[in-house]
């Protein structure tokens, strides 16, 4: 309610409305940051929610036979015949206590990511730490191992985090990955609240790079959104967050797996038809629009009116963007994914399309294109671009210490074993 609206009903918008609706704001970002699992959850929890038909529709409520969308049954740890084994440890002398642990500057459903620094290298790196019990809890070990195995792929692509290497103990899993400390692009639209036409077409040629990357290594990576676009302390694009990929889609594939984030589910994927790599380009469209306009395309904070709308309402856009745009995001929100841009030759048809006529591509993938904005960090102990709910946060202590054996459980041990053949290091010629 807008204070004029306030003023006209008779009421004032007093100071406790405003920290109502500051609460509000603030819970839509931290639903953005949730998992689709975790948001679904959730949703299924509320019983208001729960009575709209078109949550009923989408999430089968009334069929509960798939405890793995829900998590609403976790299961046990997995048995030795569904472990997954990726073969012997290559790195098996890393540990914890190898890294000073700085700073907390992320967080999601299984863990946290730490600004560290290697104690020998006096390298500093971001390090993923996960929860073993919290993984498996929710049936998620294929998630993490797809990601390890993405991460093994992407170390030859400017715009896509690289994995320097990963080790685990009897409770954690860890991923050193390249630190990058320019903020997600979602906080810079919180900031700004849009961009203009030239630097969002940079931030998304970018995307458009890395996504057409992966999808040669038959990969789809099935979670484009600001919170996974980080950008380096030039102002470059990182895509980061692996966990939802898909590996081993060739070009006429599909899969079905219900996974992604709300705001950005293309619409094969609610009506839980099989989908192909073109749910990446309905996600670059959604983030696109949303680098224009400040919100994604169908955005509402009813979650079921919200799904309706990407099903069914009309891509609407108002007249402040070029012609080039405005086709670029009617060929990338197509309903019907087999008319969406990309359906036929993916990534070319993307770069050759004529808003994008600007970019020298050769340039582009060899960073020689100046970004259009310069987050200004002055070294790997600037936190400016990170959110002050992950910095002020103290760093547990477990983080930098194995388990004393002795106070190994048996629930430990099982967890333990489902994740056989973690550790990774890279032959030293695999470094650019």
């Amino acid at each position: 309610m807008t204070v004029k609206a306030a003023e006209a009903s008779g009421s004032t918008l007093t100071y406790s409305k405003m920290r109502g609706m500051v609460a509000i704001l603030i819970a839509f970002m931290k639903q953005r940051r949730m998992g689709l699992n975790d948001f679904i959850q959730k949703i299924a929890t509320n019983s208001y929610a729960c009575k709209h038909p078109e949550v009923q529709s989408i999430l089968k409520i009334s069929q509960p036979q798939e405890p793995e969308l829900m998590n609403a049954n976790p299961s046990p740890p997995p048995s030795p015949s569904q472990q997954i084994n990726l073969g012997p440890s290559s790195n098996p002398h890393a540990k914890p206590s190898d890294f000073h642990f700085l700073k907390v500057i992320g967080k999601g459903s299984f863990g946290k990511v730490l600004l560290a620094r290697h104690k020998a290298e006096e390298q500093f790196y971001a390090v993923k730490v996960l929860q073993k019990k919290a993984i498996l809890k929710k049936k998620e070990e294929k998630h993490i191992m797809s990601e390890r195995n993405v991460l093994l792929k992407n170390v030859k692509h400017p715009f896509l985090v690289g994995l320097h290497f990963s080790f685990q103990t009897a409770d954690k899993l860890y991923f050193v990955l390249d630190y990058i400390n320019g903020g997600e692009l979602f906080y810079h639209l919180q900031r700004e609240r849009c961009f203009l036409e030239p630097r969002a077409r940079f931030y998304a040629a970018e995307i458009a790079s890395a996504l057409g990357y992966l999808h040669s290594l038959n990969i789809v990576y099935r979670d484009l959104k600001p919170e996974n676009i980080l950008l380096d302390s030039q102002g470059h694009i990182v895509l980061t967050d692996f966990g939802l990929c898909k590996e081993n889609i060739e070009h006429n594939g599909t899969t079905s797996t219900f996974c992604g984030t709300p705001e950005y589910l293309a619409p094969e994927v609610l009506h839980k038809q099989p989908y192909d790599r073109t749910v990446d380009w309905w996600c670059l469209g959604a983030v696109l629009y949303e680098m224009l306009y400040g919100l994604p395309p169908f955005y509402s904070r009813n979650t079921a009116e919200m799904y309706d709308n990407i099903l069914n309402k009309p891509l609407q856009l108002k007249p402040n963007i070029t012609n080039s745009a405005r086709h670029l995001l009617e060929g990338l929100l197509q309903k019907d994914r087999t008319k969406r841009l990309g359906a036929k030759e993916d990534f070319m048809e993307i770069k050759n399309h004529i808003f994008f006529s600007p970019i020298n591509w050769d340039d582009l993938i060899n960073k020689k294109i100046t970004p259009p904005f310069n987050p200004n960090v002055s070294g790997p102990s600037d936190l400016r671009h990170f959110d002050p709910e992950f910095t002020d946060e103290p760093v547990p202590n477990s983080i930098g210490q194995s388990p004393d054996s002795i106070l190994i459980t048996a629930s430990v041990k099982e967890a333990a074993e489902a994740f056989l053949g973690f550790s990774y290091a890279p032959p030293v010629d695999s470094f650019l």
